[in-house]
């Protein structure tokens, strides 16, 4: 069992709590998340992990009553374990009640002392009434440092109304609470009957990482070990208690389980009586003032995150309130979505937090996957509970085939007609009224809309968007003031304020609102598919790379990553970074044509000369291999043809400098044979063309590019 340092009681108000009509469960797998295998952690003997010396280290002995330092040594003379404050007076004692051989209830035999924390001695012992001649049954007890402290005692008292009832595979198991009398007073001294976990504690494996020369531990087992403990403290949320104390001492991972240990600080959330631990560094700061709450246990989760994943130096002193700067820390410059989950779980304004461990559980699930992605190139995608998928893919001209110009930068009008939809709440009020609505006219939504049944945040939002799609923009923004007034702190609103500056044209105002989704939902692909359009709209094509990426790399289905990344590749004219990105859109995907038409397209890129014949000979087998309709396969074979002659005129390479029998599209790689191709393209155009203005004009162009013949 892990020592578990440093908690100390706090004086404080009411308990306090705040409900969310925004909270939704979290799917979980085993341990690992489902999505990372973890090492192994071999069971400890326990008979080895006994302390030969128990003592309690004099920095830290602290009077229980006024907290000023105790039992210090002075010219060079080690302190007292015992004696009285000279401050207050108040007794003290640090040493162990119980030695090796001390039988309690007469059921729990003693081996000695395991470590010692803020609330008391913890003991190893055998429970005879289960041992025998094949196993022993394992037991920890768990006692007080100061029998004279009050508060201590009735924490104590509290542990033996209600821990016995926690029935958890990730909390360890209470299963008593037993007397002894104090070996010097003879007063009985309650003692908590808890499971022996014998592995390792966060901390434990942090600081051997540390000791092979590893200064923390890998992210990614980070994140999953903080995907098994939420949830954990969602059990005991949902039993009305708070675990107040949560630390990397407190969990330990053994063999291929993980549990929280030291239940000495549990409370119930409506107890403003019983004194408050907690551990400075991870305690939030509002604890003292108001009490601990939901909002607070997601505090510590999230310092403790930090402490594990990278070092974070002066987290008790300097940073105990806030978090190091991004840019001083690597890890957190290169993870913005891991940067922004912690930003959210240790926000100095609870109600700005996470707001149960489920919520905080399902983004940082979807943080794991993004850095399990970006490390092995794997995709990892999951069904949202927060977004649908993407309505149709945007900035895909590169590979549309018609008639029409397609605009070469991206649209913003476009992105905010194609991005994904807040998930319908099932549980709200007007959900069922929603799911009648059949029209697709926007006006005639809005008048269905106005005019509604029952009244509700989601029938709010759904007139929202259809105010957005009919183009009242003034609308739309009216209604999401109103929302915004009613709860502060959804995040639709400022999905809606991103959608709607999009269809206005306002690329600057959509960034602003999308980022600020992101900084709610740093687990979710869509608010980075958002983000990085309003980026890429705003000309900072850079940063759209990045989450670009991330989003693609994450899941396959967002096929307007894959186009974006590509856009901006061709545009700084990494041609091969482009083609590896449109050649992996799935050969599944109803957009996989489209991505091997852009990918085409980008071989006879423009602003990035053809470098040499074999580009132009991919390019042609690609296009064959596509077994396009007769019309997008003559336009496309124009557009190729005449960038093929264009480079073979402005190279004028001489005839042994080609590759020898080369053809593109069937057809000699020269400029007689390209001339021929283009004249039969152009009249399979006109053939097929419905205007009489068009077919005359086509078959002019064949004319005018047919090479001279003697016939």
């Amino acid at each position: 069992m892990a020592t578990t340092p440093g908690s100390v009681p706090t004086i404080s108000g009411r308990g306090s709590t705040r409900g969310s009509g925004r909270s939704r469960g979290a799917s979980r797998g085993g341990l690992g998340a489902g999505l990372i295998e973890l090492p192994r952690v071999p069971l400890r003997d326990p008979a080895t992990a006994v302390m030969r010396d128990p003592k309690v280290s004099e920095s830290r002995r602290y009077c229980s009553k006024c907290e000023e330092p105790v039992g210090r040594g002075r010219d060079g003379k080690p302190g007292r374990s015992e004696g009285f404050c000279q401050n207050c007076g108040t007794p003290f004692s640090f040493l162990p009640r119980l030695s090796q051989g001390d039988l309690i209830n007469d059921r729990y035999e003693v081996l000695g002392a395991l470590a010692y924390g803020g609330l008391g001695w913890i003991y190893l012992a055998r429970d005879r009434n289960v041992s025998d001649s094949v196993s022993d049954r394992w037991v920890v007890l768990k006692g007080l440092i100061n029998t004279a402290d009050a508060d201590a005692m009735a924490a104590a008292v509290t542990e033996r109304r209600y821990l016995v009832e926690i029935d958890h595979p990730s909390i360890v198991k209470i299963h008593d609470f037993v007397q002894h009398p104090d070996p010097k007073t003879g007063v009985p001294v309650g003692y908590i009957v808890m499971e022996y976990v014998g592995g390792q504690s966060l901390r434990d494996m942090l600081m051997a990482r540390r000791a092979e020369g590893q200064r923390v531990l890998p992210l990614a087992e980070v994140l999953a070990y903080g995907a098994e403990v939420l949830p954990a403290l969602g059990y005991l949320h949902g039993r009305d208690l708070l675990y107040c104390d949560f630390k990397p001492d407190n969990v330990i991972h053994a063999e291929e389980q993980l549990k929280l240990i030291d239940l000495g600080a549990v409370r119930r959330v409506d107890d403003d009586v019983s004194a408050v631990y907690g551990t400075p560094g991870y305690q939030a700061p509002e604890v003292a003032d108001v009490g601990p709450s939901v909002a607070a246990d997601i505090y510590t989760v999230g310092r403790s995150l930090a402490v594990l994943s990278f070092e974070f130096r002066g987290f008790s002193t300097t940073y105990a309130g806030k978090l190091p700067d991004r840019a001083g820390v690597p890890l957190l410059a290169q993870e913005e979505s891991y940067y922004r989950l912690l930003v959210r779980s240790t926000h100095r304004d609870p109600d700005r937090r996470f707001q149960t461990a489920a919520d905080m559980s399902d983004q940082l699930l979807g943080v794991l996957r993004e850095v399990l992605s970006a490390n092995d190139g794997v995709p990892r995608p999951v069904v949202s509970r927060q977004f649908t998928p993407e309505r149709r893919a945007f900035g895909t001209g590169a590979g549309e085939v018609s008639g029409e110009a397609i605009p070469v930068e991206l649209q913003p009008a476009g992105v905010a007609a194609a991005l994904p939809l807040p998930q319908v709440d099932v549980l709200d009020p007007g959900a069922g009224f929603l799911a009648t609505l059949s029209s697709t006219d926007p006006a005639e939504l809005v008048r269905q809309l106005e005019s509604p049944p029952v009244r509700s945040t989601e029938v709010s939002l759904r007139l929202v968007r259809a105010r957005i799609e009919a183009g009242d923009l003034a609308g739309a923004a009216a209604g999401l003031e109103e929302l915004a007034a009613t709860d502060p702190f959804d995040w639709r609103v400022d999905w809606y304020r991103g959608i709607a500056a999009m269809a206005g044209d306002s690329a600057g105002d959509a960034r602003v609102a999308f980022d600020a989704v992101y900084g709610e939902l740093p687990g979710e692909p869509a608010a980075r598919l958002a983000l990085a359009a309003s980026m890429e709209c705003t000309g900072d094509k850079e940063a759209a790379l990045r989450l670009y990426d991330r989003v693609w790399r994450v899941d396959r289905g967002f096929i307007s990553a894959a186009f974006g990344m590509a856009r901006i590749l061709l545009g700084s004219d990494d041609r091969s970074g482009a083609l590896a990105v449109l050649d992996q859109v799935p050969d599944s995907s109803s957009h996989h044509v489209t991505a091997q038409v852009a990918a085409v397209r980008a071989s006879l890129h423009k602003g990035g000369p053809i470098a040499h014949a074999d580009d132009l000979l991919r390019a042609s087998g690609r296009l064959e291999r596509l077994g396009l309709d007769v019309e997008r396969q003559a336009r496309l074979t124009v557009e190729m043809l005449e960038a093929v002659l264009a480079w073979l005129t402005a190279t004028n390479l001489p005839p042994h400098r080609l590759p020898a029998g080369a053809r593109v599209l069937g057809h000699d790689l020269s400029e007689r044979g390209l001339r021929f191709g283009l004249e039969r393209a152009y009249r399979t155009m006109a053939q097929i063309a419905r205007d009489p203005d068009t077919k005359i004009a086509l078959v002019d162009r064949a004319n005018a590019v047919r090479p001279r013949t003697l016939v």
